[in-house]
């Protein structure tokens, strides 16, 4: 009698995917080794090459095809902001900085940054998970940043408002409700009946929060931004948070 063959796995685990190639491109030595020491030492990071500027970066990213470059604002030499159209025909890319000013901010998105990390907002494991994001197409954007952009969307939406008041000069139809308005010409709020907070909340969900971080940006506890995140979900006729997002931002 032949002695019972050892069991097998089945199916069979699946291999490890392999670790996302990185460039760290920051002009302190201190912020690129912690950066590198960091990233080097996992199985789902490596860091193949460091820079001191744009123009290193950009030669470090034609050299080794990373799978994302983690870029610096303010470098001497050729600076990021300035680096950023060039490097994003390479590969994608994700700011990691203390620069959270809304003009930088809201100029790294538009030049085509996938992420924008503010350091002191995130955790070791919170950073591996941003590269992943941005690896694959997902935004990330922390809880600095996004406040920044947030900020310039209200003071943008308040200035906007201020120019369509009209003035008694002007003749207008006895009742401007009556007429149909284009999905591009109506307010978020007025088109998914959001309220103020829940528009404050929906913001954030686009711009890549978790509930943890939204709780601590709006003084919140994580049960009641859930049960904000229920009432939007109901609003926006969506059942999780990319449906929403999509809709919310106009690409759904």
């Amino acid at each position: 009698m032949q002695p019972p063959t050892p069991r097998q796995d089945f199916p069979p685990p699946l291999p490890s995917p392999p670790p996302l190639r990185l460039v760290v491109a920051d002009d302190n030595p201190v912020v690129r080794a912690g950066l590198t020491a960091l990233l080097s030492d996992r199985v789902d990071t490596t860091v193949v090459a460091e820079a001191t500027d744009g123009r290193e970066a950009y030669e470090a990213a034609l050299r080794h095809r990373p799978d994302v470059i983690l870029l610096d604002v303010r470098m001497p030499g050729v600076d990021g902001i300035s680096a950023l159209p060039h490097l994003v025909r390479l590969a994608p890319v994700m700011m990691l900085t203390y620069s959270h000013e809304t003009e930088t901010v809201r100029e790294a998105l538009r030049l085509g940054a996938g992420g924008y990390l503010v350091h002191g907002e995130f955790t070791t494991e919170q950073l591996v998970r941003a590269v992943r994001d941005v690896s694959e197409g997902r935004p990330h954007v922390t809880p600095g940043a996004a406040k920044a952009l947030l900020t310039e969307l209200r003071s943008s939406a308040t200035a906007h408002a201020i120019l369509e008041q009209p003035t008694p000069a002007n003749h207008f139809p006895p009742n401007p409700l009556s007429q149909l308005q284009s999905p591009v010409g109506q307010s978020y709020r007025s088109r998914f009946q959001l309220s103020t907070r829940e528009a404050e909340i929906m913001d954030l969900i686009a711009s890549g929060m978790t509930n943890q971080q939204i709780a601590a940006m709006c003084f919140i506890s994580e049960k009641t931004v859930k049960n904000h995140i229920n009432r939007i979900f109901a609003k926006l006729h969506s059942t999780n948070r990319s449906q929403a997002a999509a809709k919310w931002l106009g690409v759904a």
